[in-house]
């Protein structure tokens, strides 16, 4: 029995791919896991492993040195908060004296106040914060440049584009690699489905759009009031309504990407991200699921064997006494 085959309804107009036929989401929700493993025409590919993050340490550690093995400028593109996978990056750096004096490193986001204020580095909570303190802040000071090769948000660069711009400018058209994980509405950094500041009116005009000033949408500030900076505890009122981002166009121009897809909540094995996972990896390449132009260039996304679990909801064999 399918989801919506005794009780069919149409899912709430303010969701992303609210539109596609039930389906079609019935297609993606029921992936199965021999099924996920894929390389696309563009030379996007999807991998199930245990731990994504595990992978992404060594990649950013690989690469890190292989800029000072050949000297070779690397210019990447970074998610946060992430300060277990920075640390470690930081730790093997130092262990084995590799110097980052070809680097240079993005943020890709930053919360804002309503009136579109970065928040400043002195912010524990802060995206900018996280990216210095536990990637850069522990790097030996003999192996690593100077502080402003690991950029950041703030008043100065939110202006449209300026923040793309200088990825352009360090990364000769664009970074080398965009690291990142998708969000609950299927956003990369703070590119939310249908965001007022980022209209377009096709695929091709959207993945030109730069960095800028955005308004958060509902989905984004739950899924951030679940996270530590904010104590895990849904206290949507300790999200900031907006955030400075990078731009499609930072994601369409770099000549790789790396996506992790591994975000569980506690030891239920819950997890928001197995359904978005899914329309952003199986579903349309859309502008309604933002991280889905991940697939139209180079690039790998690591999916955790959690998230690749089968998912469904009473239809499979449940009884009412288990709900």
């Amino acid at each position: 029995m399918g989801l919506y085959d005794e009780f069919r309804f149409k899912p709430a107009d303010w969701l992303p791919h609210s539109e596609l036929p039930l389906e079609e989401l019935e297609r993606v929700r029921n992936i199965k896991r021999e099924d996920m493993e894929y390389t696309n025409e563009n030379g996007f590919s999807v991998r199930v492993v245990l731990n994504p993050t595990l992978c992404m340490v060594q990649d950013i550690f690989y690469r890190i040195l292989m800029s000072d093995l050949e000297d070779k400028h690397f210019t990447a593109i970074f998610p946060n908060q992430w300060p277990d996978a920075y640390s470690a990056v930081a730790e093997m750096i130092n262990k084995f004296n590799v110097s980052c004096r070809n680097v240079d490193l993005f943020a890709m986001d930053e919360w804002a106040d309503e009136d579109g204020n970065v928040a400043p580095l002195t912010y524990g909570a802060g995206l900018g914060y996280s990216f210095r303190n536990h990637f850069y802040a522990r790097i030996r000071e003999d192996l690593r440049p100077d502080v402003e090769h690991w950029h950041v948000f703030t008043n100065e660069n939110k202006a449209e584009g300026v923040y793309s711009s200088m990825i352009e400018e360090c990364g000769d058209g664009g970074a080398d690699v965009v690291y990142s994980a998708t969000g609950w509405p299927g956003h990369t950094a703070f590119i939310d489905p249908r965001s007022k500041e980022f209209q377009a009116d096709s695929l091709e005009e959207f993945v030109k759009l730069g960095s800028r000033i955005v308004t958060e949408t509902p989905l984004t500030i739950a899924e951030n009031s679940l996270f530590s900076p904010m104590g895990n505890s849904g206290d949507v009122w300790a999200v900031p309504p907006k955030a400075a981002t990078i731009g499609p166009r930072d994601i369409y121009n770099a000549r790789e990407r790396f996506e992790l897809h591994n975000l569980m909540l506690g030891e239920a094995g819950m997890s928001w991200q197995r359904m978005v996972s899914r329309l952003e990896l199986y579903g349309p390449i859309s502008m309604e699921i933002p991280a889905s132009i991940m697939r139209l260039g180079k690039g790998t996304c690591y999916v955790s064997e959690a998230i690749a679990k089968p998912f469904a909801s009473w239809h499979c064999g449940i009884e009412d006494k288990d709900i």
